[in-house]
């Protein structure tokens, strides 16, 4: 089965550009600070108004009003208003599957040279959050045509991306099925020019990948954990049309910055994903031979020598991927809905 999003522009942009500058109007999303770093997100309406314990004030306070406006609330309470960023939006909206952080996406952003007109193929949607970071680097002149395994993390991640766009983006295609079936149908063979994986096992893709991509394109993949870096990487290897891995980790820690008080803060954005790259090697050129002797004991082997081959290692259980329940999916679908309603 197979969706794709419209090509046709939006009001206010095919990318809804207009809606991210200027003053603020009706129907823009609005990240309120009060004066304790909390946050509360409102969208603009003509007769809403935003209640707390702390008092209230009327979104036409709000509305035709500059970007970095202070609002007062009855209660006396001060509230800085700005639009959100993409990195709010995708830390506060409704999920299904768990989201790309941004550091994440940050990462897959610079590291696989996502340029503007760029030809990618994303596989593993989720919620939507690593699409549009994948959007904004491509622009309306590129192409991102997105894969997605289950149909209802598609819906969610169509949601999602269309609310923080103001509608469909003209640079994306949703496709639901498995990578496999769907990329042959959608790339011809050298065509693409970068792919971006968050899957289970993206191993077992790495021969339509190759097909699909262009020489010297970049595929790059976010895993979970240690034994699937492992796997992924020596496949890779195997299989020869690829250049060496390179793989890695980020972490994020924050600072408390107060006076002379300036001290690392106590929680830590640490491991949440590793990725890894490689470029697509031209046809029929061989990887060049690795120089480093590898470590006694690194591949296991069975008593008979035999490389060791243990199907039940790459189970989502096995792995520690948590089980997304139906109800969960099912209100995150209600909720989008309402939403995009009101």
């Amino acid at each position: 089965m197979s969706t794709q999003t419209p090509d046709s522009p939006q009001p206010d942009g095919p990318t809804g550009a207009a809606r991210r500058r200027g003053p603020l109007r009706v129907g823009d999303k609005v990240q309120l600070t009060d004066p304790r770093g909390r946050l509360h997100t409102i969208t603009l309406h003509p007769d809403g108004a935003f209640h707390t314990h702390r008092g209230y004030f009327r979104h036409t306070e709000l509305i035709g009003a500059d970007e970095g406006t202070v609002v007062r609330s009855s209660g006396g309470t001060e509230y800085l208003a700005l639009r959100p960023l993409l990195s709010d939006y995708v830390l506060s909206m409704p999920r299904g599957a768990a989201v790309v952080y941004p550091k994440d996406a940050g990462q897959i952003v610079a590291m696989a040279d996502i340029y503007p007109g760029a030809r990618v193929i994303e596989a593993g949607v989720g919620s939507g959050a690593l699409t549009m970071s994948l959007l904004r680097a491509v622009g309306d002149g590129g192409s991102l045509h997105s894969i997605e395994r289950r149909e209802d993390f598609a819906a969610i991640a169509r949601g999602n991306v269309e609310e923080q766009f103001g509608g469909p983006h003209p640079a994306w295609s949703l496709s639901v099925g498995d990578l496999a079936d769907v990329l042959p149908q959608v790339a011809e063979r050298g065509s693409v020019d970068r792919v971006v994986l968050d899957m289970l096992a993206p191993w077992e893709n790495l021969e339509v990948v190759a097909d699909a991509l262009a020489p010297g394109g970049v595929l790059i993949c976010y895993v979970a954990t240690t034994t699937q870096l492992s796997r992924l990487a020596e496949d890779l290897r195997t299989d020869g049309r690829y250049t060496e891995p390179e793989a890695w980790e980020s972490m994020v820690r924050g600072w408390h910055l107060e006076g002379l008080a300036v001290r690392p803060q106590h929680r830590m954005i640490g491991h949440t994903g590793f990725l890894l790259t490689v470029r697509r090697l031209a046809d029929g050129v061989e990887a060049p031979l690795r120089r480093r002797r590898p470590a006694k004991g690194a591949y296991p082997v069975a008593p008979d020598g035999a490389p060791v081959e243990d199907a039940e290692l790459w189970t989502p259980e096995a792995l520690g991927e948590r089980e997304v329940s139906d109800k969960k999916v099912r209100r995150v679908r209600r909720d989008l809905e309402a939403r995009t309603e009101d």
